[in-house]
């Protein structure tokens, strides 16, 4: 596929609800709604025969009232017996693009077989690049366009995601809500008729609105060509790959989903590998791994140390790199001897860095810079953020936070939480290397000044150092295969 046909998707001229309705229960309602609410800057037409008026917009009877060039994409939300000569219609009017959330196609059945490859043929023949069917809808944040039949309306942000499945489109914008790391581009590309998966993760590795890939697939038709397609666009950019039907169950479960087809699991993690894609086994690893790529410079080797303000977190993070592709360096001498001077004696001494509680005003901050400027070390995992505003936190919420006059000290732990996201974004600028901080309070307390200041810092905070060390490993993975291969 050339890029003209995406382009119509994700940078449409206009745009056609085909279907809108006033009822707030049914697709055409909630498209149209999004639409508009999204702020989309081109025209918007929906059509309805009925209704004049929907959400303030005057509708049109048919697709054949809208202006000729005034629209490149249509969104279907109508039976699909009545997909066909919306398609002609739309046709007529100059518009190259449709996206069909109809379903009751391929995945139906062998009836809704035959009707996908009729209009597919269709579209073919009048020249239109068509989405779906069967497919949820698309985002384009630079466009500020939500073409979709659900919700959430994500941020924007670096990172695009292409789906065979709608509802984990809406999985990894619901992350990206949560941790601020947003969306260039998503799509679900349904029962992927005519363009899918490859098609759109090629057309991002081209995006410059796209640091990073993720998508989620249930089954390859053409093992070649997807191969093919996964190693161009792993060059580059960084794609991160969950693949659903891994188990007799799952496989029959997607067949009646998106009729996809099964695949033997150990060939797809062989291909996937060898095409530089990195594979995730859930949607919060393959998210987690998506936003370190999106937001991270890679490691130039696997030499981490682990910095924290406790000793439980680091234990965790020892025994989560030793059974990565990570190593836990021993902290060099003259490193520690930097560190000695910055905290009292009952510090670890080793890595991982346990400060025990020991650490001043500037501590942290300097800390963070001295282990990520060392010549020895790669990567740095920082934990502990976000202790000292939970601590603010509970003390506003208490019975004597007037009483005693607390609110100085508040503000002093929420500014200190804020400096050390601030120390960490500014220390992987400056060496070019990877700093992964993580506490539980990025999902339990997701205001907490300092998850929150690693948002603003337009970087992610993990919810767990189990789950920053997976990603790091991801990172030295794809570091390495690049090394390899380019």
């Amino acid at each position: 596929m050339s890029p003209t046909p995406f382009d119509l998707f994700f940078n449409p001229r206009g745009i056609v609800v085909a279907g809108a309705s006033t009822h707030p229960g049914k697709f055409g309602f909630v498209a149209l709604h999004n639409v508009l609410a999204g702020g989309f800057d081109g025209p918007v037409f929906a059509t309805n025969p009925e209704q004049p008026t929907i959400l303030g917009l005057t509708t049109l009877a048919s697709v054949e009232q809208v202006p000729e060039g005034a629209a490149d994409l249509v969104l279907v939300c109508t039976p699909p017996q009545t997909c066909p000569d919306i398609l002609r219609s739309a046709a007529s009017r100059g518009i190259g693009a449709a996206f069909i959330a109809s379903g009751g196609f391929r995945e139906a059945g062998a009836e809704g077989a035959r009707a996908e490859k009729e209009l597919i043929d269709l579209a073919r023949s009048l020249g239109m690049t068509v989405a779906g069917p069967n497919g949820q809808g698309l985002i384009s944040t630079p466009a500020k366009l939500a073409a979709q039949i659900v919700a959430p309306v994500p941020p924007p942000g670096p990172i695009a995601v292409a789906s065979q499945s709608g509802n984990l489109v809406s999985a990894f914008m619901n992350y990206a809500a949560l941790s601020g790391v947003g969306i260039s581009r998503a799509v679900s590309a349904g029962n992927a008729a005519m363009v899918g998966v490859v098609d759109y993760l090629s057309w991002f590795a081209g995006d410059p609105h796209t640091k990073a890939m993720a998508a989620y697939v249930e089954g390859v038709s053409d093992g070649q060509r997807f191969a093919a397609a996964i190693r161009k666009a792993s060059e580059a950019k960084p794609v991160v790959l969950v693949k659903g039907g891994t188990t007799p169950r799952g496989a029959q479960a997607a067949a009646s989903h998106t009729g996809a087809l099964a695949t033997d699991d150990r060939i797809f993690d062989g291909m996937v590998r060898q095409s530089g894609a990195v594979r995730a086994a859930t949607i919060e690893e393959a998210f987690d791994a998506v936003a370190a790529f999106a937001t991270q410079p890679l490691p130039a080797g696997p030499r981490t140390v682990v910095l924290s303000s406790a000793g439980g977190w680091g234990v965790i993070a020892a025994d989560a790199v030793s059974k990565s592709s990570l190593e836990l360096i021993p902290l060099p001498a003259d490193l520690e001897a930097a560190i000695d001077r910055l905290v009292p004696p009952r510090w670890s001494r080793h890595n991982p860095i346990d400060l025990a509680g020991g650490e001043s005003r500037d501590t942290i901050p300097e800390a963070i810079h001295l282990v990520a400027g060392h010549p020895e070390v790669d990567a740095v995992v920082y934990l502990g953020m976000g202790i000292q505003a939970n601590t603010a936190s509970h003390l506003r919420s208490g019975p004597y936070f007037h009483s005693a006059e607390l609110a100085r000290i508040c503000e002093y732990h929420e500014r200190q939480d804020s400096r050390f996201a601030t120390a960490a974004a500014e220390a992987s600028a400056q060496t070019g290397k990877p700093i992964l901080a993580a506490t539980e309070l990025a999902v339990t307390q997701p205001g907490n000044a300092g998850p929150a200041a690693m948002a603003t810092e337009n970087r992610y905070c993990f919810p767990s150092a189990d789950r920053a060390v997976r990603a790091l490993h991801h990172l030295w993975w794809y570091a390495r295969w690049r090394k390899r291969h380019l």
